[in-house]
Parts: structure tokens; C-alpha cells; sequence
């Protein structure tokens, strides 16, 4: 049996300001943008040119759901965002505005650095070493 994860949810405020940030300051891209019923609507959003798993942009709708915004993990890290070239990754992003909660640092594991979203969701990007 083969399985993947394909999907992610992420709780975002609006859709716009999400897609906004993750194309234009992460350099991802729009993969589906599917209207549903109401306001609702399917938006996922990867890498550029990743195969693999993508995120699902899920507009917050309820007061609990609202609470969970930029906190979804309770201050860990959330996601973590694989480069062949952190450097040039690390450069562009900072260009961009998006906003390191730290210096880059080596770590056993490869070339790492904290980063937010927009809404504060902590993330890794690393270069893995090997």
C-alpha cells in the first residue's frame, strides 16, 4: 500500500492576505482555488514545483477556530521548509519582509533558521546536510 500526506491544514484570517504571503514573500504556488458554499473555499498552495504535499488554506469560521490562528502548535515549530540552498532561500525571504526569529545556525542535521508567516506560525527552513 502506498500512502502520502497530502494535504496540511493551516487556519488562516483571510484567504487573500494567506495566498498573498505564501506566492509573493515565500515564493509558493496556487495549486487550486475552488469556490464551496458561503465565503468558503479550497486554496492549496506549495512549493514551486514540489510534488509533494501542499497546504490547505482553511479560513477560520468559528471562535475556536479564530483562537487557533498563529498558534497552532502552541509555539512549536509547525512546518518545516526543505531548500537546496539556504542561503539564497534565507536572502530572498529576508528581502521580502518575512521576519527570523534568529540568526542561521549549523546544526548536526544541516543549515537552519526560525521563521513566522503572517500570522506568527513558526516555521524551520533548512538545508539538510547529505
Amino acid at each position: 500500500m502506498n500512502q502520502i500526506i497530502a494535504n496540511i491544514t493551516l487556519i488562516v484570517e483571510d484567504y487573500d492576505k494567506a495566498l498573498k504571503f505564501y506566492t509573493q514573500k515565500l515564493g509558493f504556488e496556487l495549486r487550486q482555488d475552488i469556490p464551496l458554499e458561503g465565503d468558503k473555499r479550497w486554496v492549496l498552495v506549495s512549493p514551486a514545483g514540489a510534488m509533494g504535499t501542499a497546504l490547505l488554506l482553511a479560513k477560520a469560521d468559528s471562535d475556536k477556530e479564530k483562537e487557533r490562528i498563529g498558534d497552532q502548535t502552541g509555539g512549536r515549530v509547525l512546518l518545516f521548509l526543505h531548500t537546496d540552498d539556504f542561503w539564497r532561500d534565507y536572502k530572498r525571504m529576508k528581502a521580502k519582509g518575512v521576519v527570523f526569529n534568529e540568526a542561521p545556525r549549523e546544526e548536526p542535521y544541516g543549515t537552519v533558521a526560525v521563521f513566522q508567516d503572517l500570522y506568527g506560525n513558526l516555521w524551520d527552513l533548512l538545508q539538510p546536510k547529505g
